[in-house]
């Protein structure tokens, strides 16, 4: 071995020790404090993100009602004149009818025979017109079965045919797009 002195660290004195534990503690302090977060700040930074949430939604929510109430608006509008104008067909195919019974007034000195072709063009108008708009008769035939969906019996009379069957028919009925506007008045044949 050799004699030469070998360069040994000097030991740290307790001092020295101290303050290096001391700068220590305050360097991991000062990132802890970095690095930490404050609840205050972060409730609060929570908080404003919440309410710009709850604007947002409130704002939504204002325009769908919106939305909601003009389509009701319109939806209403839309059935108020549905209502208004619902019969303008009907009405516009009877124009003819009324323009045919008129005309046939305005003769003074009609024959019976002019009256009568008169009428019968007329009801020839008035059916069409009727039949354009949905309406059909119920007419139903001798010894037809008795609907009472489509029939109202007036009296039940005796009658040599099938019972609870149509002997006459003393007024027609109507129907307007299959459903009852008038039944049909008829007799019935009694129970045997």
């Amino acid at each position: 071995m050799s004699d030469t002195p070998q360069n040994d660290p000097k030991p740290f004195s307790p001092e020295e020790l101290e303050a290096a534990a001391a700068a220590e503690a305050a360097a991991i302090a000062a990132i802890a404090a970095a690095t930490a977060i404050d609840p205050l700040a972060d409730a609060q930074a929570e908080l404003a993100n919440l309410k710009a949430q709850n604007a947002d939604l409130a704002d939504q929510y204002l325009r769908a009602q919106a939305d909601v109430q003009n389509a009701r608006r319109r939806a209403d509008d839309e059935i108020t004149k549905a209502r208004k104008f619902a019969v303008e067909g009907f009405a516009d195919s009877l124009l003819p009818v009324l323009d045919s019974l008129e005309a046939g007034l305005a003769i003074p000195n009609a024959t019976i025979e002019q009256i009568r072709e008169g009428s019968e063009a007329t009801l020839r108008q008035l059916k069409s017109a009727l039949e354009r708009n949905k309406v059909a008769e119920i007419n139903p035939a001798a010894g037809t079965k008795f609907d009472p969906h489509h029939h109202q019996a007036i009296s039940v009379v005796p009658a040599e045919q099938e019972a609870n069957t149509v002997v006459t028919v003393l007024q027609k009925g109507y129907l307007i797009a299959d459903r009852v506007l008038r039944p049909a008045l008829v007799t019935v044949t009694a129970p045997k």
